[in-house]
């Protein structure tokens, strides 16, 4: 039996449209971020190299999404990196952050200019502090979708990411993507992580101003 409505058409009633009231575990997330010790561990041809890093992330609510009866809660992000005191892009991401309060699903998107794009999910209680999503290379729904020339030289077969929302008004993620990189027969885990400092307050989605 599908666990899945007869009815795919017919979207839900008297929906709140203020969105940061109804964000479960990704309450804590919203708004404008700032990351000064973030590190990051990459693969190069002499083996594993450590890189900090300093990262802003702009977390701004969208209007609630309806697939028919679906009811999705979100925060639309950019993620900006670089190394300390330069201007030139060592990262840039996209995506979404998704909450379905009907089945406790956190859902996240990501796109990198590398030609590469990730959803990963996992499951959270809409109080919970901490959770962690996962997107495998040969799932049907939550997996990865590469470039040829990355699933060539530097395959990602798993990503993991753990977020702790922490009680300073900060959050924290550490992520895992695990590469087959030609020529190796080990799996390389290229790991980053950091914690983020609110800098600025959301602003309320457009239909709950």
């Amino acid at each position: 039996m599908s666990q899945f409505p007869e009815d795919i058409y017919t979207e839900p009633s008297n929906t709140d449209v203020n969105t940061l009231n109804n964000l479960g575990p990704l309450t804590g997330m919203a708004g404008i971020w700032r990351g000064t010790r973030g590190l990051d561990v990459k693969p190069k041809v002499e083996g594993p190299k450590k890189q900090v890093f300093v990262e802003q992330i702009e977390l701004q609510p969208i209007d609630p999404q309806t697939n028919g009866p679906q009811l999705l809660y979100g925060l639309r992000y950019h993620t900006h990196v670089v190394k300390p005191d330069q201007v030139k892009t060592y990262h840039d991401q996209v995506g979404y952050w998704l909450w379905e309060p009907a089945t406790g699903t956190v859902i996240h998107t990501l796109t990198i200019p590398r030609a590469q794009t990730v959803m990963a999910a996992g499951h959270a209680n809409p109080d919970a502090r901490e959770f962690e999503l996962f997107a495998g290379k040969e799932s049907a729904n939550f997996g990865i979708c590469s470039s040829p020339f990355l699933d060539y030289a530097f395959k990602t077969v798993e990503f993991r990411i753990k977020v702790t929302i922490n009680s300073d008004d900060t959050w924290s993620y550490e992520e895992d993507t695990v590469l087959m990189i030609r020529g190796k027969t080990e799996p390389f885990h290229h790991t980053d992580h950091n914690t983020l400092t609110r800098i600025a307050a959301p602003t309320p989605n457009p239909l709950a101003r």
